[in-house]
């Protein structure tokens, strides 16, 4: 029972050290405080917003990485709903976590980026100071490299040529992902050989025998060039993927999930990154990367898998045609390569999530799932309304009845009605769904560029559109809308 006290004593005192860096501010001192401080982010945040309950830990966590910056920057917080009411209403906050940057207590700009406390501290780093840090002597040349983050240096003898020129300003574009630094002292392009180049290096826990650790630039002094160079070597032949720079890995794309921890297992980490890395050399026309499967488990959903169990990488892969791919043999260094060589060359089946084909699609309202798109929807020779929803959804809860009397009301047309769950099915190109419900019309000649409805959503409204952009049309309806009046029986 003791040592069980001992263990959340211990545990409170480190989440109060935590907040300990994070300035707490009121509309009494949040001017008077913010001048004080040279650069600061502040989080206005309500206590019952879930996304600023997840969003605090975070934030405290990116607070002590940041303490002892160069130059300094704080992370303040202010409570929207008590002590901080006026200035929440001065910033214009209207909703929750908003975060804004300052200069003193001027504001410079609303914050949009990363959420995760590493993210956090080096997108902050990014916006203060110079893009690219001078390095006068050795001791700073190694201090820039002691990092756990890719760095660029450029060693200059005249730091008015044109490549120099390029790279800073390069440096300004990509500040806010990349780190940079540059010299011009005479000891250490000496110490480096070099007198007019650039180094990008990788951090030590990213070493490997299967990749050099720095790579030297040997293109022109183009400013395109350079930024080329940079974000194609910046992940190294098999990148560390996370939930904050997930978006800049591009398709071709193999991905193996497992325990990704470089905080506290890099060794672990890396056994498996460095037998991942041993094939993908030989594969170079396709991008590859790690990622942790706890903060990918969405992913690992959307191929079907709810659970790995295990240590070994369970590894998939999207092409160019954002296809879907997964590797069915357990991980070994030999499976992986066969996998590679299958997938480079096409012949493997794409994975495809899809509910059941319903066995009875006799309603007026057609039920589309992934395995019948093409027949329901793509190849049924009618124009075509297509609803992506999600049974959850309050919204499409809602439509529900005014589509299906829709459905109804078009049963005898040229025109097919037809929903789609899009969270238990595989979306199919060229369909963009990013909320729910989302429309689109899809006239039977050009299946291939749907149109996204952007109208009203009663029935009225959706008569009216489709009399509108029918192909042909309709047989109730004229082109507004109007219903047709049927022509009086003959004598």
């Amino acid at each position: 029972m003791l040592f069980r006290s001992l263990i959340l004593l211990s545990l409170a005192l480190g989440a109060f050290a935590a907040e300990e860096d994070v300035l707490e501010l009121t509309d009494d001192d949040f001017s008077h405080e913010l001048e004080r401080h040279e650069n600061s982010l502040v989080m206005f945040y309500a206590p019952w917003c879930g996304h600023c309950k997840r969003l605090k830990p975070e934030y405290a966590k990116a607070a002590e990485l940041l303490k002892g910056n160069d130059p300094p920057i704080t992370l303040a917080k202010v409570d929207c709903t008590e002590a901080g009411k006026t200035t929440c209403n001065k910033y214009s906050v209207s909703g929750y976590p908003t975060l804004k940057v300052f200069s003193k207590n001027e504001m410079v700009g609303d914050y949009n980026g990363p959420r995760e406390a590493p993210g956090i501290a080096k997108h902050m780093k990014a916006q203060v100071g110079p893009a690219s840090k001078e390095l006068t002597g050795e001791d700073c040349q190694k201090g820039f490299l002691d990092s756990d983050e890719v760095g660029v240096i450029g060693y200059f003898e005249k730091d008015d040529s044109p490549l120099s020129a390029a790279f800073h300003t390069v440096a300004k574009k990509l500040r806010e992902k990349v780190r940079f630094a540059h010299t011009s002292a005479n000891a250490l392009l000496e110490k480096e050989g070099l007198k007019n180049n650039i180094v990008l290096y990788r951090p030590k826990i990213l070493h490997s025998k299967f990749e050099p650790s720095s790579v030297t630039y040997e293109g022109g002094d183009s400013i395109a060039d350079v930024n080329d160079f940079i974000t194609k070597n910046y992940f190294g032949i098999v990148g560390v993927r996370t939930r904050d720079n997930a978006a800049d890995f591009k398709n071709p794309l193999v991905v193996a999930y497992y325990n990704v921890d470089y905080v506290k297992n890099v060794k672990g980490t890396n056994y498996w990154r460095n037998r991942i890395l041993k094939v993908a050399k030989d594969f170079p026309s396709l991008n590859f990367a790690i990622s942790s499967k706890d903060d990918f488990q969405h992913e690992l959903n959307d191929y079907g898998i709810s659970f790995t169990k295990g240590d070994k990488p369970t590894v998939l892969a999207r092409d160019a045609k954002n296809q879907k791919f997964v590797m069915t043999d357990e991980f070994s260094v030999e499976n992986f390569e066969a996998f590679l060589k299958d997938f480079e060359g096409g012949v493997l089946e794409p994975y495809l999530k899809s509910e059941p084909i319903p066995e009875d699609n006799s309603g007026n309202v057609k039920i589309a799932v992934a395995k019948n798109f093409d027949e329901i929807v793509t190849n049924n020779d009618k124009d075509t309304l297509i609803e992506f929803y999600a049974p959850w959804c309050g919204h499409c809860k809602k439509l529900a009845p005014i589509y299906d009397e829709l459905g109804d009301k078009l049963a005898n047309e040229d025109v097919e009605i037809v929903k789609f769950d899009a969270s238990n099915n595989d979306v199919p190109a060229p369909y963009e769904v990013k909320g729910f419900p989302t429309l689109f019309w899809a006239p039977k000649n050009s299946k291939d560029d749907p149109i996204k409805y952007e109208g009203g959503r009663d029935l009225d409204d959706f008569i009216k559109y489709i009399a509108k952009h029918a192909t042909n049309e309709l047989q109730g309806y004229d082109r507004k809308g109007k219903a047709k009046k049927a022509p009086a029986d003959e004598l």
